[in-house]
């Protein structure tokens, strides 16, 4: 029996013994191929050298130092790379260990802002239904993904409201044009500033491309700079969340810089890391920064494990890895592939209503009936079944459930590491097929 306690107690996971470039081996002797980097986690894939090494060094020289007193050059040179070039006006980052700890730093600085410059009665923030910004109280809380909200409900902050999704699969009406449905969501949005007082509000926050909650949902054009403009008009910050998007996942380093737009905050991680240490962080804007050291010169907040020596060794041995070996090209070609493969092996499929995403992130929607976009019942649990047929086939994904409302709708993202080549493309693609294939027949079996 094993003294963890798992995801699931009624079902233990796979054990993992080793991995090498895309490949997983479990302490079976099975070889799986590594089609999403956990949650679109492994940017470049397992056991990299470079990476490794950098670690031990890091080790070698100091694991760790409190911020309060010290700082490190693992961390200021990942700060200086990441934002000594003031990316959209971001010029300062912070580093913490997790994507949920990097949104909850993200919500408190909005909120010091503002106290900073003398508008303390801003106190709501704005997000978007069926989102996802962490586990943490806060983050959950910001976020607006109905099913992992819905046990904590009670216990969550009421500072928080939500507002629609740009998900035009699910929600433009029939014969609305995409200018409309912008227009449209802006117009909703300015309502809910409206609705809570302009001057009341600290910030809107979204996912650039939605994650795990819808699956690889990438927002029209015009979206975002139509939001912007809503923020702007009246003087709230923008937050993005990059978390499973940024950090060369969807092509460009960031993810924001397809849309147009620049945020006030920006919240990063997992690709920040490659998942060779936890790490996650905060990207600040210079105004921020400015009223900050204008008012009281400090961040009321901090962790024990703030820039961790070892944790921005490892993530900046995983930055310089990107930049060399140039693989941010390789994720727009190789996503390219992929769309292209998921569209030839799925774009006909009775069962796969959508195939969407930008870069080597993507993936497909699942209905039970392609016309009316009908969901499964979730009774058949399909999205599991995609998983334990695709780990049969040689394949790890990262299928999820509730697409719809949280409780409705399965879909599977497909998210390899930067380093994937056509081979290791095609493989994705095949044994997916198999895996959707063989989910979709036992549910046949199961509702005859």
């Amino acid at each position: 029996m094993s003294r963890l306690l798992h995801r699931s107690l009624h079902a233990e996971p796979v054990r993992v013994a080793s991995g090498d470039g895309m490949y997983m081996r479990t302490a079976g002797g099975a070889t799986i191929l590594d089609g999403s980097g956990g949650a679109a986690v492994s940017c470049l894939g397992h056991n990299n050298a470079r990476v490794n090494a950098a670690i031990e060094a890091q080790l070698r020289a100091i694991a760790y130092a409190h911020t309060t007193s010290f700082t490190n050059d693992a961390a200021e040179e990942l700060a200086e790379r990441l934002v000594g070039h003031e990316p959209g006006g971001l010029s300062h980052a912070y580093f913490i260990s997790s994507g949920s700890e990097g949104t909850e730093a993200a919500l408190k600085l909005a909120r010091q802002y503002f106290l900073e410059i003398g508008q303390p009665q801003r106190t709501r923030f704005i997000a978007r239904r069926a989102s996802y910004h962490g586990n943490t109280l806060g983050a959950l809380a910001a976020g607006g993904n109905a099913m992992r909200r819905a046990p904590y409900g009670p216990i969550l902050a009421d500072a928080f409201s939500h507002v629609s999704p740009c998900f035009a699969y699910r929600h433009q009406q029939p014969g609305e044009s995409d200018e409309a449905y912008v227009a449209r969501l802006a117009a909703e949005l300015e309502a809910e500033f409206q609705r809570l007082g302009p001057a009341n509000v600290i910030a809107f926050i979204a996912e650039p491309v939605v994650g795990a909650t819808t699956g690889c949902v990438t927002a029209l054009p015009g979206y975002f700079p139509a939001v912007r403009a809503v923020c702007d008009r009246h003087g709230a910050l923008l937050i993005l969340d990059e978390v499973m998007c940024g950090m060369g996942r969807t092509g460009t380093t960031h993810a924001w810089e397809q849309e147009g737009v620049s945020p006030d905050i920006q919240v990063i991680a997992k690709g920040l890391g490659g998942g060779y240490q936890p790490i996650g962080g905060i990207l600040i804007h210079k105004r921020v920064i400015a009223a900050l050291a204008a008012g009281t010169g400090a961040f009321m907040h901090g962790h024990t494990y703030q820039a961790h020596p070892v944790a921005c060794a490892a993530a900046l041995a995983v930055q310089k890895v990107i930049a060399e070996d140039n693989l941010l090209a390789n994720v727009r070609a190789m996503g390219k592939l992929l769309a292209e493969g998921l569209q030839d092996r799925f774009g006909n499929h009775a069962h796969v209503g959508d195939i969407r995403g930008r870069g080597l992130f993507q993936a497909i929607e699942l209905v039970a009936d392609r016309a009316t976009k009908e969901a499964f019942d979730p009774k058949f649990r399909l999205y599991d079944r995609v998983r334990e047929a695709a780990l049969d086939a040689g394949l790890s994904v990262y299928p999820m459930n509730g697409t719809i409302d949280g409780k409705r709708g399965d879909h599977v993202v497909i998210a390899p590491p930067y380093i994937a080549q056509p081979e290791h493309i095609a493989a994705i693609v095949e044994r997916l097929g198999t895996a959707v294939d063989a989910a979709l027949e036992s549910v046949r079996r199961e509702a005859a």
